[in-house]
């Protein structure tokens, strides 16, 4: 993943990977970008979702084509950020390539757990030796390593999240993801967004891009 930086022929660009569901995408996820982009002076940075999650339960709604569309709309604005959809479910498989693994601290945490690994120590410190130079968002309650921690306001990365957002707390969105949620229901209200569908949806062109 290592494209050419704008005006050379040489140098390559710094490029930051980002994975995660973003569903629905934050303001949280934003600030953490920009943080990642200033803190290491990236060109790119990719929001990279996996069509099989790991650890993640399986999304009824909405659509995965859907949120897709409205994370694209999201990043349209920013010409120093991409969506990129991948297969792969392993960290150390989703940042080849890449300069700079961008994650969450409970993701951080997660990733250090030897269960992960099959209980084998060893496997684990292989696969974060083979990661990218890591940033990770802090979080008050999860210990991360000083020199790895972006600056993000912990109180933002404790008080936005998804989870609060799907719960009704449109303000966490981003714009593209809260105007989606208000004109279909989408995360917010399951039995509107399956008579989108099935009305209104795909099946007139009224797209969430």
């Amino acid at each position: 993943m290592r494209d050419t930086a704008p005006g050379t022929d040489r140098e390559p660009a710094r490029i930051g990977v980002y994975p995660g569901s973003f569903n629905p995408p934050t303001t949280a996820h934003l600030a953490i970008a920009e943080a990642a982009l200033r803190t290491h002076r990236l060109q790119r940075i990719d929001l990279t979702v996996s069509t099989r999650a790991l650890a993640k339960e399986a999304v009824a709604h909405p659509r995965f084509d859907h949120r897709i569309e409205v994370l694209r709309r999201a990043t349209s604005g920013f010409d120093w950020l991409g969506v990129r959809v991948t297969e792969h479910q392993l960290l150390v498989d989703i940042a080849a390539g890449y300069h700079i693994l961008i994650v969450g601290a409970d993701k951080w945490s997660q990733i250090q757990d030897p269960a992960w690994y099959g209980d084998d120590a060893s496997a684990r410190d292989a696969a974060i030796a083979s990661l990218p130079t890591v940033a990770v968002a802090p979080r008050h309650d999860l210990p991360t390593p000083a020199g790895l921690i972006l600056p993000v306001s912990e109180r933002l990365t404790a008080s936005v999240s998804s989870t609060e957002a799907r719960a009704g707390n449109l303000d966490m969105m981003v714009e593209a993801a809260r105007d989606f949620a208000e004109r279909t229901g989408a995360w917010i209200d399951p039995a509107r967004y399956h008579r989108w569908l099935g009305s209104d949806g795909p099946d007139t062109g009224d797209r969430a891009s």
